[in-house]
């Protein structure tokens, strides 16, 4: 079993942003050794995210940032965090830190319209994500 571990940093522009991140973790992969395994995704914030969904129609990361803002508004009465950013912990607890997609001859083995996302919900930042190979 081998294992490949590396780390990019992402510059988001917005409070609330969903970055489609398939290409740079393909980059990562392909760049590796490792032609079949499991990649590990994982966001160590804990006011942003990780998630899979449709990168095909960019209406889609529209209505669920649209949904996440209705549902867990920035300035919700009684919250109590001093730092005025409440809503971003309990959007990222919701998301999810990371994600994993399973190697397949040194490809990603996502569905026709799925890729990876960097979800930020207290932006705009310089954030890091970092990628984990095991496999052969």
């Amino acid at each position: 079993m081998a294992v490949m571990q590396d780390t990019f940093s992402i510059r988001t522009t917005q409070r609330n942003e969903m970055v489609d991140i398939t290409s740079q973790v393909q980059d990562l992969v392909s760049g590796g050794k490792i032609q079949n395994g499991v990649v590990t995704i994982y966001c160590p914030h804990t006011t942003a995210g990780i998630t899979i969904n449709e990168n095909a129609d960019p209406d889609v990361v529209h209505d669920i940032l649209l949904t996440l803002h209705a549902l867990i508004p920035q300035n919700r009465p009684g919250y109590r965090h001093s730092e005025g950013n409440s809503d971003a912990h309990v959007k990222s607890s919701l998301v999810g830190a990371g994600e994993q997609v399973l190697l397949e001859n040194g490809r990603l083995h996502l569905g026709t319209w799925q890729g990876i996302y960097f979800c930020e919900f207290d932006g705009p930042r310089t954030r890091k994500v970092s990628v984990q190979v095991l496999g052969e």
